[in-house]
């Protein structure tokens, strides 16, 4: 009898040993460990996910548009021609809207005939990022007429504003292109930085003997082109080297708002812009203009291109 009890008991143990260990596997299975990944999904809602996807993508796209902005406004583009040989490069200038002549930092230097300031639209254009050099008219004309010769790359000098319009219209033939002389609104809003401009005094600056060969840093001459420094086109010596003729007829300024403007339709007197070598920096601004007969020609006129 006591033998039986004792298997009874034996076997009421065992049983109880086996359910135990039957509960413990099933709280296992119903709460598993976390896993890294479990871990990490968890501790980001998906609505942050989507926030910070959302937020990266406006970033990336701020920064594609801050590197396109910079692009345009730094590397100005230039097209390059060839004539007979000699190449030369044009800067394409956006169009745009500006105040033309006597503007604020003219200050008190600006003349009667700066005024009035008046508001100019002008639609996009190309001008020479240099003036038209000695090796290029050459090249062109078969002659040099300049005073100051000796180096080629210097602009050339001593032309008139006929002797001008021949050298382009040989110009045109060869390159099959419609080169011209800038009107002088084109002129003043290329030299102040088109609409990249700073609004500086002279053409890329308000230290003249950055920018511009003038009386107190030029010898007494010209200089080869490029060797001072650029405005916000890019385009050198708008201030100083030469004087350049443009194709406008000398006139008074009118206060109205002009779109393209080309100036009188007729006159005795055309346009001279942006003083010399042996001119005071007064007469280097970026508003300063002249008035000269068009068959005159000395050795402190030249040209620039625009087309």
């Amino acid at each position: 009898m006591k033998r039986k009890l004792n298997i009874l008991l034996a076997v009421l143990v065992l049983a109880g040993l086996t359910a135990t260990a039957q509960i413990q596997r099933g709280s296992k299975k119903e709460t598993p460990p976390k896993t890294e990944q479990t871990q990490k999904k968890q501790t980001l809602p998906k609505t942050n996910q989507g926030q910070a996807k959302k937020q990266g993508t406006n970033q990336q796209a701020k920064g594609n548009s801050s590197s396109k902005k910079g692009n345009t406004s730094s590397t100005p583009k230039v097209e390059r021609f060839t004539a007979n040989g000699v190449t030369f490069e044009m800067v394409y200038v956006e169009g745009g809207t500006f105040t033309m002549g006597a503007t604020k930092e003219q200050s008190q230097d600006a003349y009667d005939y700066e005024t009035p300031a008046h508001q100019v639209t002008l639609s996009d254009y190309y001008i020479g990022k240099y003036e038209v050099t000695q090796q290029l008219w050459q090249a062109v004309m078969g002659t040099n007429p300049s005073c100051f010769d000796g180096n080629s790359r210097r602009p050339v000098d001593n032309v008139s504003w006929k002797d001008c319009q021949e050298f382009i219209g040989k110009l045109n033939q060869l390159t099959g292109r419609n080169f011209r002389l800038p009107t002088e609104a084109e002129w003043e809003y290329a030299a102040r930085g088109g609409n990249q401009s700073c609004h500086y005094k002279y053409s890329g600056g308000n230290r003249s003997s950055n920018v511009a060969w003038i009386e107190d840093n030029s010898g007494r001459t010209t200089h080869p082109v490029g060797q001072k420094s650029p405005n916000e086109l890019g385009l050198y010596d708008m201030s100083g080297n030469v004087y350049e003729w443009c194709q406008d007829w000398w006139g008074d300024y009118s206060s109205e708002s002009q779109t393209n403007p080309t100036g009188p339709e007729s006159g005795s007197l055309r346009v001279l812009r942006g003083g010399c070598w042996y001119d005071t920096a007064w007469n280097c601004r970026v508003s300063y203009r002249g008035p000269e007969h068009e068959w005159e020609g000395n050795y402190s006129r030249g040209l620039r291109l625009a087309l």
